[in-house]
């Protein structure tokens, strides 16, 4: 009698691919079907593959390993190219049948955030603190205890063998000299990375304050990572945002379901399962924000999650460079009874204008009618053209990201 397990596909890149183009989600595209390809191999690499195993290797054997040496874990892969272009939907199908439970999917900007919050946390350890911090780190000989990395290295791998990052991209030189070391120890530990990014990895942090510095981590990403380009003919994301409304009045259900339809097209996603789309959150300055429905880079809010409650312009900013697309629903006519509500909502605005994020949402009224009454009517004269400009198609087609070095 056969086991049933045989008549179980067994999920990977390709078959989930396959099933994407099966159902006309997708169409033919080399650079695809290329991608899902170096996806597909790694997917079978990672299947005998354990970072702990060699973890566990003798002393002596570390003693002799040159520490800027290339360890023999599965390369990892960096995907990159234009906007729209599948890149993340292709890393999300591989994350989801990667056969390893250590592993995490995380945008590449929350990520600084939480190393930069660990680096402040552990500035503010005592010595005997840092010791027990670093105590079971056993290739780092005598530990230097003002030197956080190592063990901020060592608490990502013991999480993560695998680490997946959406829009890599590095702007500041904080973030430049902070990754060149993280990422130098977490492949000498053995943890495999794939990443999406708009950019080749030659041309990351371009023309950046003391880019020199900066040159080892993309010469390490290129010798442990596979590139792989993905520009093929066909910008998904604005192809289904093309034609379509995006900024819909009065707030009822008619509107509601209208913006519903949009995010289950921009996700991939049937609106049958609409009570399965998990939530999420970022990591603001120490704050857990919570993100009420998150798919494939696309978040929902309500106005009164982001604009009624006592948020700033570093949570806006937040949000702004973790996602290439919010929905906001319920935007309530502004007049001087909700001034702070308006205030807040002109940072929201601008944050997303200027890291380019494409935006939809529900309003009590039309765009031209949106602000009332109150002192704040040039200020929303600005936030009415922003929003103006955020439906053209000019805008919809530009790459997510606040592109500083071009």
């Amino acid at each position: 009698m056969q086991s049933s397990e045989t008549n179980i596909t067994k999920k990977t890149p390709t078959t989930e691919y396959q099933t994407l183009m099966q159902a006309g989600e997708l169409k033919p595209d080399t650079d695809q079907a290329n991608a899902v390809n170096a996806l597909e191999d790694l997917h079978e690499a990672l299947l005998s593959y354990s970072r702990t195993d060699r973890a566990q290797d003798g002393w002596l054997s570390r003693f002799f390993r040159r520490t800027d040496s290339i360890i023999n874990s599965p390369k990892g892969i960096y995907l990159y190219g234009g906007v729209g272009r599948g890149k993340s939907m292709l890393m999300d199908l591989f994350y989801e049948t990667a056969p390893l439970q250590a592993k995490q999917r995380i945008h590449f900007h929350e990520f600084m955030l939480d190393i930069h919050a660990r680096l402040k946390a552990w500035h503010g350890l005592s010595t005997q603190q840092r010791k027990l911090e670093v105590k079971d780190i056993n290739h780092m000989g005598k530990a230097d205890l003002d030197d956080p990395i190592p063990a901020i290295a060592h608490q990502i791998a013991n999480r993560a063998t695998l680490l997946c990052f959406d829009e890599l991209q590095v702007t500041d030189i904080a973030d430049a000299m902070v990754i060149t070391r993280l990422f130098h120890e977490l492949f000498n530990q053995g943890v495999v990375v794939v990443s999406t990014s708009n950019r080749i990895p030659d041309d990351l942090y371009k023309n950046g304050l003391n880019r020199h510095r900066f040159l080892p981590f993309i010469d390490r990403l290129k010798k442990t990572m596979k590139i792989v380009p993905l520009n093929g003919p066909i910008d998904y994301r604005y192809d289904r945002l093309k034609g379509t409304e995006t900024y819909f009045h009065p707030v009822n259900e008619t509107t509601t379901n209208a913006l519903a339809t949009i995010f289950f097209r921009l996700t991939d996603r049937n609106i049958e399962d609409r009570d399965k789309v998990p939530s999420g959150e970022l990591i603001v300055q120490g704050r857990k924000l919570f993100v009420p429905k998150l798919a494939r880079g696309v978040a929902v809010f309500s106005f009164k999650r982001l604009c009624a409650n006592p948020l700033g312009p570093a949570d806006y900013l937040a949000i702004a460079r973790a996602y290439h697309t919010v929905i906001m629903v319920a935007i309530p006519q502004f007049n001087k009874e909700n001034t702070s509500e308006a205030t807040r909502f002109i940072h929201f605005i601008d944050a997303l204008y200027e890291n380019n994020v494409k935006f939809l949402c529900s309003a009590a009224e039309p765009l031209q009618t949106l602000y009332q009454s109150g002192n704040m009517g040039f200020e929303f004269e600005r936030t009415t053209s922003r929003l103006m400009e955020m439906q053209s198609e000019d805008y919809l087609i530009r790459g997510h990201g606040k592109h500083i070095y071009a």
